[in-house]
């Protein structure tokens, strides 16, 4: 019994025989290997077009910018689960990676779904500064909050989103949702009446929206740079374990308060 609904049994990604793999309409070892590197692959794969050379250069640049941020609740986690199971690399990475969510690293998608909403906003607008602070004010007066806003380390800029900012700016390649990015930070503290943080998230998804990137990349970017790093943390795991440190610290972090029955 076929559950859900059916469609054509193919995929365009890639095919193999005895002689050749071909990935995307290229064969892999005759053309790709050796002359692509593995950003403009993971590019290739996820759209079906090879980089522009501004793509491939700021897809490097993100992974760069996102893939480490010191002991991170996912790069935690991960730790304890393979001081769990140490022969379990692949779980322990999973168990990180499981980790990218509306909260910790998952919220670029977050943020280009708020560029989209921004951008529709300001069609037609006379005023497009007018335009994103009314859509914040709305934002706020609803109960949402604002994603890519606030960074519990980072104040009052996070140092990879200005960067990031300023590498769209000199290439030339800064367009509607950069633009968007600095109105929206611009409006958020107006109508929040403090100054909060614009953190990387909102950058990754503002510079890879304006060089057309699909949406249903913006949160696959985050998730492929952490998975290097959650790699590096569980090969430091493996020479100098931290993971039942952690895991104690936290048991003594916590006082329990139940009441007897």
């Amino acid at each position: 019994m076929m559950i859900g609904k059916g469609g054509d049994a193919t995929t365009a990604i890639s095919t193999a025989d005895a002689d050749s793999v071909t990935v995307r309409g290229k064969d892999l070892t005759g053309d790709l290997m050796g002359r692509v590197c593995f950003s403009s692959y993971f590019f290739l794969l996820t759209t079906g077009r090879e980089p522009t050379a501004d793509q491939e250069y700021f897809l490097d640049l993100l992974l760069v910018a996102i893939a480490e941020h010191g002991l991170v609740p996912t790069n935690q986690v991960a730790r304890m689960t393979l001081a769990a199971d140490p022969e379990c690399l692949q779980g322990a990475v999973a168990a990180g990676i499981l980790g990218c969510g509306s909260v910790i690293l998952g919220t670029a998608e977050a943020c280009g779904a708020y560029l989209s909403e921004a951008r529709e906003a300001v069609r037609g607008a006379p005023e497009r500064s007018e335009a994103v602070t009314s859509l914040v004010t709305s934002i706020r007066k609803s109960g949402r909050k604002i994603p890519g806003f606030g960074h519990p380390l980072h104040k009052p800029l996070d140092p990879r989103a200005e960067r990031i900012f300023e590498l769209a700016d000199s290439r030339g390649v800064a367009g509607q949702h950069v633009g968007l990015a600095k109105e929206t930070r611009k409006a958020v503290h107006e109508v929040w009446g403090k100054p909060l943080t614009m953190n990387v998230s909102m950058a990754i998804a503002a510079v890879l929206l304006d060089l057309d990137f699909p949406a249903s990349v913006l949160k696959a970017v985050p998730i492929l740079a952490r998975t290097a790093s959650l790699l590096a943390h569980l090969a430091e795991e493996k020479q100098t374990p931290i993971g039942f440190v952690m895991a104690h610290h936290a048991e003594e972090a916590i006082r329990y308060n139940g009441e007897s029955s």
